[in-house]
């Protein structure tokens, strides 16, 4: 298999200094080689559009505000860092499950939006995604923070897309649980801290209520909700929720993270594994074990 990071640093900063009127085709053939990863939407995917749904860089303003975080996304030599990170991170799983079924891998990197509130607020200047198996994709703002955790947060997608590559756990949108995303969320997490140690391996959103009883238990309650759209609220908070219009459950940004982590570290401090080993461990099995021991 093949890990293919998309030089995008060079297409990004001509899209920025383009034309307005010419910055939407830029962007799309910027996009284009990773538009696999919207293959299960329904219907011809607007990657333009996409692209600002994610908190992706404007095309119509902050140009130059835009252009120097791109220097300091070059200067600090993301693309480079996550590429070797990610090589790095598939040979330690590798030799934990040697029979693992790895799908070829395309990394998008772009910038964000740092006039959305919600982007550079609540969720601390970083959106990724890699649970569609063949593709990783992340978004950063160049807050210190996130330039320190380049390499975790890329194995942190990672091990979502080796999750639901491996053709062992499937993810039915229709059908899986809050308690399948928030038990995913946690392995990538232990995977990453298992690789860049406790202090930037955890995803910054789900740090602050780790250790709250009472946001742990309401994540709990929600384990066995069914359906994607319910995910935002329980997984990522109301915030996030009110953002793209779904219906918040009174939980705080980051708790579905939280209550991950949670879940997972019971889980390996109970069974002896790492996290490696843990990649296709039953989310069913991992939460029984978890509120056994709690």
């Amino acid at each position: 298999m093949t890990i293919t990071v998309l030089d995008t640093g060079p297409a990004i900063r001509e899209v920025l200094r383009a034309t307005p009127a010419d910055r939407p085709a830029l962007l799309r053939a910027v996009l284009e080689p990773a538009a696999g990863m919207y293959r299960h939407f329904p219907g011809e995917v607007d990657l333009v559009a996409m692209h600002r749904m994610a908190s992706g860089f404007p095309l119509d303003r902050d140009e130059r505000r835009c252009l120097e975080a791109l220097d300091a996304l070059e200067g600090a030599d993301a693309w480079g860092r996550i590429g070797r990170a990610l090589e790095d991170a598939l040979a330690v799983q590798l030799a934990a499950t040697p029979d693992l079924a790895v799908p070829d891998i395309t990394v998008l990197i772009v910038l964000g939006d740092p006039g959305d509130p919600h982007f550079m607020g609540p969720n601390l200047g970083m959106t990724a995604n890699g649970s569609t198996p063949g593709y990783v994709f992340l978004n950063f703002w160049p807050y210190p923070e996130n330039l320190a955790r380049l390499e975790a947060t890329a194995v942190h997608e990672l091990n979502h897309n080796l999750r639901y590559g491996s053709g062992v756990v499937i993810w039915d949108p229709a059908t899986v649980t809050v308690g399948e995303h928030v038990v995913s969320e946690g392995l990538a997490d232990a995977f990453a801290r298992q690789l860049y140690g406790d202090d930037l391996g955890r995803t910054r959103i789900g740090v602050p209520h780790r250790d709250d009883d009472a946001v742990f238990a309401k994540v709990v309650s929600g384990l066995e909700v069914t359906g994607m759209q319910n995910f935002a609220a329980w997984v990522h908070g109301d915030e996030t929720a009110l953002r793209y219009g779904a219906t918040p459950v009174g939980l705080p940004t980051g708790a579905g993270y939280a209550a991950g982590n949670r879940l997972v570290d019971t889980y390996l401090s109970t069974t002896g594994h790492t996290a490696a080993e843990a990649l296709l461990a039953d989310s069913k099995e991992i939460i029984d074990v978890a509120l056994r021991h709690a």
